[in-house]
């Protein structure tokens, strides 16, 4: 008898036992979900604060454009042309303004673009590099020779090769 009395203690220690394992393990569940979600809300907060900031406007950029050239190129034994007209893309609307009032910019600038267009040929400029090649030349012999006017790029609107 003495037997009975001391299986019983152990039983209800059995069943108390899983009890706490399970409730522990339930704690640390729950205290694992809201750390996650007290990080996944200080997370969201984060891009919000940043898209909130309005990125700077664009640099406004001015454009001079010049009457059709027509030119004939620098093919041996060929009567060969090209007609392009021609945009510069210049640093401030300010800037284009200035260049298109002074007669003595806007035909160092023609001159420039005459003498670089008639020393091209026709084979070349049909090809995308070709024309990358001479806006990259333009671009830079621009820069170059026009004094205090930030030259961007020179851009064609129309561009024909005549073979």
């Amino acid at each position: 008898m003495s037997q009975a009395p001391a299986a019983a203690p152990d039983a209800a220690a059995k069943k108390k036992g899983p009890s706490k394992m399970i409730l522990g393990l339930a704690a640390v569940v729950v205290l694992a979900g809201v750390a996650g979600g007290a990080y996944w809300f200080a997370k969201q907060g984060q891009p919000v604060e940043a898209a909130e900031k309005p990125a700077p406007p664009p640099p406004k950029r001015g454009v001079v454009p010049f009457e059709p050239f027509t030119v004939n190129l620098a093919d041996p034994g060929a009567r060969r042309f090209l007609r392009a007209t021609v945009q510069v893309l210049v640093g401030s609307p300010e800037m284009a303004k200035e260049m298109e009032e002074s007669a003595a910019e806007v035909a160092q600038a023609r001159a420039i673009i005459l003498d670089l267009l008639t020393q091209q040929k026709a084979d070349a400029l049909v090809t995308p590099e070709g024309k990358a090649e001479l806006r990259k030349a333009l671009t830079e012999h621009l820069a170059h020779d026009l004094h205090g006017i930030e030259v961007i790029d020179v851009l064609f609107s129309d561009f024909v090769v005549q073979f």
